[in-house]
């Protein structure tokens, strides 16, 4: 019984080998510009959103001292 390999692809040639990294590296580099753009988005609403928190609670707790006097 032989074995069929017609499925297999052709060896790539080292020019091809060489594109196929250099455009790797270059989805990968930008994969990594988008995920640190994302997480300092992310981190700089989260701050944002903090400082708020904390301005409405401090607000908050002076109209209550206010109130009980």
């Amino acid at each position: 019984m032989t074995e069929d390999l017609s499925f297999r692809r052709k060896p790539l040639t080292p020019e091809q080998r060489q594109a196929r990294d250099a455009t790797r590296r270059i989805e990968a580099e930008k994969a990594m510009r988008d995920h640190e753009a994302a997480q300092k988005a992310f981190y700089a609403n989260r701050e944002r959103l903090r400082a708020e928190r904390l301005a409405r609670e401090q607000a908050e707790g002076k109209e209550a001292a206010l109130g009980k006097g």
